[in-house]
């Protein structure tokens, strides 16, 4: 298991705290950045599609509950220009009112792990391709069976509203319903997808990673129940949060996030540097699980700043897939 947290990461918290509470708002809820932008966006209306092969499917078996946090227009697509490297261009999905996911499973072996991964966005947005199916690929070639979440956004939890230039906190927390309900669905779909229905793992990116800690430590269902699916647990058997946001709020610990003894093994990262989410946001999770007795590894690197995800591997922050790979070979799920 990993070390427990000690003084020195202590007082880094109180430090980085003093820091953080200096700001005037916090800049957990702007949307993922994509690290290399050339050229605007190209925005073409219609529901995202994943690759072939992949097979996408909505998570509820009619409309979803409570719909959207208000009137949107059809789902659309940005889709940004990038290196050849990256496959040429990351997408980010907008206005989603039907939450689905997208299964990928392992080409050759299969360890019989699973992750489901919940990219980022603020909750303004969906960065599927950044931090989802770009994911998959590397944790499938791991034997992984990997499930790309396309969570209801904008407003599925506190965002940051551009007109209104202000943050917005909605009564309902749609993407935490979305997510719980993912987790529910790839258990109970174990035995056909051909995992462990004990060795499901969630793993988030920014936004998402504030997914990660809810769904770690929401184990009540944020929605009534629809179907028999619903009695399946939702609690995550690892978890991995990746530059987390909305968890350090003025400087504070987020009041709305409960912290259980029984929230899963959980391994985080980020770069000091993050321009978008304050590091305070991985101190104070990291302090709150250990405190409550929770296995905790956390690694911060010097630079490498925000939505670095898969695509700085020849920088030290570079090593943080191969970081998780040994931590869930050491917590048994890999």
């Amino acid at each position: 298991m990993a070390r427990r947290l000690g003084l020195p990461i202590l007082c880094a918290l109180t430090l980085t705290c003093l820091v953080c509470s200096a700001r005037s708002a916090p800049q957990s809820d702007q949307p993922t950045a994509v690290p290399v932008k050339k050229a605007p966006p190209v925005r073409t209306t219609g529901v995202w599609k994943p690759a072939a092969g992949q097979i996408q499917q909505p998570i509820w078996p009619g409309n979803p509950p409570d719909g959207t946090l208000m009137p949107q227009p059809p789902e659309s697509v940005n889709t940004y220009q990038e290196p050849p490297e990256f496959g040429g261009k990351s997408e980010a999905v907008l206005d989603i009112a039907i939450p689905t996911m997208t299964i990928i499973r392992p080409k050759d072996r299969s360890t019989g792990t699973a992750v489901i991964v919940f990219p980022g966005g603020g909750f303004q947005m969906v960065f599927v391709t950044l931090e989802g199916t770009e994911i998959c690929d590397w944790l499938t070639t791991r034997g992984i069976t990997c499930i790309v979440s396309k969570y209801r956004a904008p407003g599925g939890n506190e965002y940051w509203d551009d007109g209104l230039q202000r943050h917005i906190t909605p009564k309902i927390m749609r993407a935490l319903q979305d997510a719980q309900r993912t987790i529910r669905l790839v258990r109970s779909k174990a035995k056909e997808l051909n995992i462990d229905s004990h060795k499901i793992g969630v793993m988030g990116f920014s936004a998402g990673g504030y997914l990660v800690a809810q769904t770690s430590n929401i184990l009540t269902p944020a929605y009534k129940p629809v179907d028999a699916i619903d009695r399946v647990s939702s609690r995550p058997d690892f978890a991995v949060a990746l530059y987390p946001g909305h968890i350090c709020r003025h400087g504070k610990f987020d009041p709305t996030l409960p912290i259980i003894k029984t929230a899963p093994p959980t391994f985080i990262a980020q770069a000091w540097n993050d321009p978008i989410d304050p590091i305070c946001n991985s101190l104070m999770y990291a302090s709150a699980l250990d405190k409550a007795g929770v296995s905790t590894e956390m690694h911060l690197f010097a630079k490498g700043g925000h939505a670095f995800g898969l695509r700085k591997k020849d920088e030290p922050v570079g090593v943080w897939p191969q970081l998780v790979e040994r931590w869930m070979q050491q917590i048994g799920v890999l």
